[in-house]
Parts: C-alpha cells; sequence; structure tokens
C-alpha cells in the first residue's frame, strides 16, 4: 500500500521558519513524483511545488518562489519543503501527495498523506 506521511507544521511568527516533511513508501520512486499542496480556510487548494522522481526536477508555485526549497533524500522517498520568510497568506493545511503524473504537466494527486496544520502569526 502506498503510505504518505506528513508532518514538521506549527505555529511560528511572520518572517520566521518551518520545515515540512513527506516521507513516502510502497511505490517506486523514479516513477513518480511528489508534491506539496495547501489548502487555506475558504479558498481552493493550491499546489505549492513538486519534485519529480525520474529526473529530479523541482517546481514551485509563484506565491512560494524564493521563500521556500524543496529537497529529497538520494532515496528519493522522503521530501523536505523547508518555507522561510514566512507570511500569513502562508497559513494553512499543507498536504503531500505522490502519484504518476509529471510535475511540469500538473502536480500528482494519486495518493494523498494526511494534512499537517501551519499557522504564521502577524
Amino acid at each position: 500500500d502506498v503510505q504518505l506521511q506528513a508532518s514538521g507544521g506549527g505555529l511560528v511568527q511572520a518572517g520566521g521558519s518551518l520545515r515540512l516533511s513527506c516521507t513516502a513508501s510502497g511505490f517506486t520512486y523514479d516513477d513518480h513524483a511528489i508534491a506539496w499542496f495547501r489548502q487555506a480556510p475558504g479558498k481552493e487548494r493550491e499546489g505549492v511545488s513538486c519534485f519529480s522522481g525520474s529526473d529530479g526536477s523541482i517546481y514551485y508555485a509563484d506565491s512560494v518562489k524564493g521563500r521556500f526549497t524543496l529537497s529529497a533524500t538520494n532515496a528519493k522517498n522522503t521530501v523536505y519543503l523547508q518555507m522561510n520568510k514566512m507570511k500569513a497568506e502562508d497559513t494553512a493545511v499543507y498536504f503531500c501527495a505522490a502519484g504518476f503524473a509529471k510535475c511540469g504537466d500538473r502536480y500528482p494527486d494519486d495518493y494523498w498523506g494526511q494534512g499537517t496544520e501551519v499557522t504564521v502569526s502577524s
């Protein structure tokens, strides 16, 4: 079974940093992409960042470019989302997801982990 385990959310002041982790199991990492999404209250879900296991490409939403950094372990089964210079608008529940989609086409959404809540106080 495919499993995704997300962790690392919490409360942080504006300008601060948090790191989220997503550990995956149950699939061939070179064939999959792993992504982070977020959903704020009353807003649509947004793709934040995506890692392509096939070639190591990383993609970012414009709203987080220059502030968030996605990285993966050599085994490609864990991705980290380092969030710096955080803003109040980063407040959301963050989800990791995986699937066969190529990040450049669309973020994967075949498998989902549980959400982790991030709150940025202004």
